[in-house]
């Protein structure tokens, strides 16, 4: 007897059920009702011949079993997505949904600016943004378009690069009003810095020489947009993008001893090139940002 393959949505209510930890959670981000979830799950343990739970006072629990499931229910949730994008306007028209994945920083202060004008523009066209540290597989159609701060290697993607963004450490002016401004490396590592907690980024600090380790941060945050904030407020120094800086009116410290550059990079896959409402976002993007990375060094 030939095998039934478990239904798509199956896998969407264990995805679910992973992500929010009870069948109460799922069915509510699924819309569905709990029993309806719960069912799905028995129907999919059946199927796999696997156990994907066990029960606790704390919830559900993943077995390895449904860890080892995960990475492939997100693929299979991403190529899901993006055959609803595809299926939501044709190609040659000004209209569906255009999913643009960016760095925290790119995506929470630069792009919505950009994306305001692009609305106005074309109006009859949804934007999805996901922000993300993380480099998003465009292979597999997370998303249509991304802004990566790394050159893509994969031959069936159609990069553009758009400049050299510039970073180095600023302090709000109330900070150093109360705090003054250093004047060296070591009176920098006196003040209180603002870095990661848990993620290696600290490593592009390796190139200048500069002895700063995860001890060194007086503030410890794993997002960009956190540190920004801290840096906003006055809590120390830390590291920011020049443009970014110039606008918030913050002051950059010690521009001749220290700086590093992003290479910036507008990514879609090859494929895309014939739809017109992705080809459109693009070259807006790319129009925007190259003016966006120019007024650094303005």
């Amino acid at each position: 007897m030939k095998r039934v393959q478990p239904g798509w949505e199956l896998y969407r209510s264990f995805l679910a059920v992973i992500r929010q930890g009870s069948l109460s959670g799922a069915a509510r981000v699924l819309g569905l009702t709990q029993p309806t979830v719960g069912r799905h799950v028995d129907a999919l343990e059946a199927a796999l011949g696997v156990t994907l739970f066990t029960r606790s006072q704390a919830g559900l629990i993943a077995s390895e079993g449904a860890s080892a499931l995960v990475p492939y229910a997100e693929a299979m949730a991403s190529a899901a997505d993006a055959l609803e994008r595809a299926a939501s306007g044709e190609a040659e028209d000004e209209r569906g949904v255009v999913r643009i994945t960016a760095s925290e920083m790119i995506g929470s202060e630069v792009l919505p600016k950009i994306l305001v004008a692009f609305r106005e523009a074309h109006p009859r066209i949804i934007v999805e943004l996901m922000l993300s540290n993380r480099t998003e597989d465009l292979l597999r159609r997370e998303a249509d378009i991304a802004v990566r701060m790394v050159r893509p290697s994969q031959a069936a993607l159609f990069a553009r690069k758009l400049g050299t963004i510039t970073l180095g450490f600023h302090a709000h002016p109330r900070y150093l009003k109360a705090h003054g401004s250093p004047k060296t490396l070591a009176e920098l590592l006196e003040h209180p810095l603002i870095g990661f907690d848990k993620l290696p980024s600290v490593s592009r600090l390796d190139k200048l020489n500069f002895p700063v380790s995860r001890d060194s941060f007086a503030f410890r945050c794993d997002s960009d947009i956190g540190q920004y904030a801290a840096l906003r407020a006055g809590f120390g120094i830390g590291i920011c993008q020049l443009g970014l800086g110039r606008r918030d009116k913050l002051v950059h410290i010690l521009p001749h001893a220290l700086s590093f550059e992003l290479e910036t990079w507008l990514v879609m896959h090859e494929d895309l090139k014939s739809n017109r409402r992705v080809r459109l976002m693009f070259a807006h993007l790319a129009e925007h940002l190259r003016a966006y990375i120019a007024s650094e060094t303005a």
